[in-house]
């Protein structure tokens, strides 16, 4: 196995000119094919839960303009920093040190786990179209199916079957023919003044049908926009396979690109299609829904039958990637070493069991959320920030201070500010996330430095640094606080 970290499988197989080495076009595809996953099928239900076309509108602008300034975080490490071949904890670990970096790699495993089960909840919502005993996706019987899936392929990967590419084409294709369809027809579909109308949630005359402030709506949209971006990193992750550290650059400003695009008009044609009201009462995926008030029933078929086929690739693809974390983690010192052991068919035996326990766990836990999928995915989305806030971070910090700027001093002033943006905006992410989601990530964190501890005992180094000790004080603080506050009622989960 690749000693990297993905974030979901490849769209398409690697297929390359160079001595196996990947060249621009199957780099479009992986970052492409990262990003657009099952999150595209619900977007017009979750963009219009508590936001009219105008906040989505800014949301995206956002959204878009932030994006765009992490790609080209990604684009310059990847130019400047050729030998961090890790993903992004790895940015945040080479300029922060290792509890920051330690804590973003324990970030995008929980990422990866949680976005497991949102996909797992979307597949069997998607199957409840077909045969209604599904009904939600995380009801007892879709519990059931899931945890028989997981761990199928969970035994699968142990006897060293690995993902096939003819998988990858699949889903490619079960994604991108229901989103065209979609996009093509919406466009006939679409009526403006169903779109103009209330276009910014205002109340009515007698106070009620507002959806709050303009702020209040777009910060709603934020944990939504960061879930169909996460996997924006895509090609860095396989930088070290890339036949140019300048086309991995490249095909990430152009992968985000043709994504937004994708995502907006989803998004906005859809609203202009059904009322904000009923948009956010459809369920997952909503774009099936969307999509049968336009063509009829068979709009809604081949919407549930993309996202089936599309999610249950992603789904076989991220049982065995989300293992990849803590074992990539494990060969290079940031998590235990434990954690990188293979078994006799190269497959990371007890990384693989400890993150498919953990899907199981949340899969169980799924049972008493009213919103499943909602709820998962917006933790997913949270627990991705760290990783993201420090890789712009550390862009900003080379540019400061000249680091692998030599012979290149006139991009300094250019990129510092890029850095600096993309930084800002993952701090405004962290504060659109707003406090519950917050205390939620802090417990699922707090364990990491027991993880943090160990490892550092293993290596034969101190266990903490002043800095790091104040650190781990606070997220020690914050989960405590959490967790009294979900004991006694005034913070829930669910």
């Amino acid at each position: 196995m690749q000693n990297t970290i993905a974030p979901a499988a490849p769209a398409a197989p690697a297929v390359a000119a160079n001595n196996g080495k990947l060249t621009l076009v199957p780099l479009i595809a992986l970052v492409v094919g990262s990003m657009i996953g099952g999150g595209v099928f619900n977007l017009p239900s979750d963009m219009s839960k508590a936001a009219s076309p105008g906040a989505i509108i800014i949301g995206w602008l956002i959204t878009g303009f932030g994006m765009l300034m992490l790609a080209f975080v990604y684009q310059g490490l990847a130019v400047r920093k050729p030998d961090l071949n890790a993903g992004p904890y790895a940015y945040a670990r080479a300029g922060f040190g290792d509890f920051v970096g330690f804590n973003s790699a324990w970030g995008y495993w929980l990422s990866a786990f949680l976005g497991n089960v949102a996909y797992a909840v979307a597949i069997f919502s998607a199957l409840s179209y077909f045969i209604p005993a599904f009904e939600g996706g995380n009801n007892l019987l879709s519990i059931i199916c899931a945890s028989v899936l997981l761990w199928g392929i969970h035994f699968l990967v142990l006897s060293g079957v690995k993902q096939a590419a003819f998988i990858n084409i699949i889903t490619t294709v079960a994604k991108l023919v229901p989103i065209m369809a979609f996009v093509l027809l919406g466009v006939l579909a679409f009526h403006w003044d169903k779109f103009h109308f209330n276009f910014w949630g205002s109340a009515g005359p007698d106070g009620q049908g507002g959806l709050g402030s303009i702020l209040d709506q777009v910060k709603s949209t934020m944990l939504v926009t960061l879930w169909v971006f996460i996997g924006i990193e895509g090609a860095s992750v396989y930088s070290e396979r890339a036949a140019s550290r300048r086309d991995v650059g490249r095909a990430t400003v152009i992968g985000f690109l043709g994504a937004l695009a994708i995502y907006v008009l989803v998004s906005l044609l859809a609203t202009g299609i059904m009322s904000q009201q009923e948009l956010a009462g459809l369920k997952v995926p909503s774009m099936a829904g969307v999509f049968e008030q336009v063509v009829g029933p068979w709009g809604a078929m081949l919407i549930n039958l993309g996202l089936i086929v599309s999610v249950g690739g992603a789904f076989l693809a991220w049982t065995l990637l989300c293992a990849e974390v803590p074992y990539a983690a494990g060969k290079d010192g940031t998590f235990p070493t434990w954690f990188a052991k293979e078994n006799a068919n190269g497959s990371p035996v007890n990384s693989l069991w400890v993150t498919n326990g953990l899907i199981q766990l949340f899969l169980i836990v799924s049972l008493w959320s009213e919103e499943a999928y909602q709820f998962f995915y917006f933790i997913a989305s949270v627990a991705i920030l760290p990783p993201y806030v420090f890789s712009g971070a550390y862009a900003a910090k080379l540019a400061i201070t000249g680091e692998s700027y030599e012979r290149d001093q006139s991009a300094k002033t250019r990129d510092m500010i890029v850095g600096l943006l993309a930084t800002i905006y993952g701090i405004w992410l962290v504060y659109a996330a707003g406090l519950n989601y917050l205390l939620m990530n802090a417990v699922l964190f707090a364990p990491g430095i027991l993880v943090f501890w160990y490892a550092r005992r293993e290596r034969g180094q101190t266990s903490f640094r002043p800095f790091e000790l104040a650190l781990a004080g606070l997220l020690l603080a914050a989960a405590a606080y959490a967790g009294y506050q979900m004991y006694t009622g005034v913070l829930s989960p669910f």
